[in-house]
């Protein structure tokens, strides 16, 4: 089922965490955190919405390490009910993919409820001293191709964080499939 998170809110601090990586490290916010801010994306292996823009993501996160923007993401999908989403299997998509970041599972969904995720692809952009500037899109897209023309909303914000410190006013909510939460 689609969902759409809410609006930026600006000044948010991030939460802490730390989680195991495709990679076998264990790694913080601190251990992700760039020079001139950090982007966290909640994203899953088998969500249409995800798999729709791999290659843009990957992209615009290899374009925004370039300037100073830490960049992980974060399955926090239950993965005995989607057992696409377990840690072997984020692994293997990462390896296929190569992702140029770190890819974290957060098997409790802690940092999922800490952070309020609600969907994935959910984006979070702070600035460099972990203040929240963006919650918003990839791009226009969603899950059909973008074409030369899409604007990057992702990249423009977060390019923008990395020169001023701030994120853009006008941001449009990313939209995917809800967050699989583990029965209470």
């Amino acid at each position: 089922m689609a969902a759409i998170p809410p609006l930026c809110d600006f000044g948010w601090k991030a939460p802490n965490f730390t989680l195991p990586a495709t990679d076998g490290k264990m790694w913080t916010y601190a251990d992700v955190a760039g020079r001139n801010g950090t982007l966290i994306m909640f994203i899953c292996n088998h969500c249409p919405y995800v798999l729709a823009i791999l290659d843009r993501m990957k992209r615009d996160a290899a374009d925004l390490q370039k300037l100073g923007i830490g960049v992980a993401a974060i399955c926090s999908n239950d993965a005995t009910a989607y057992p696409a989403d377990s840690l072997e299997n984020m692994a293997a998509l990462a390896r296929r993919e190569s992702f140029p970041f770190p890819y974290l599972h957060d098997a409790d969904q802690s940092v999922a409820r800490a952070y309020d995720a609600v969907c994935t692809p959910d984006f979070f952009g702070f600035d460099a001293g972990g203040g929240l500037q963006y919650r918003g899109r990839l791009d226009a897209s969603g899950k059909k191709p973008a074409d030369e023309n899409t604007r990057r909303d992702l990249y423009e914000a977060m390019k923008q964080v990395a020169e001023t410190g701030t994120g853009p006013q006008e941001q449009v909510p990313s939209m995917g499939c809800s967050i699989k939460w583990k029965a209470a």
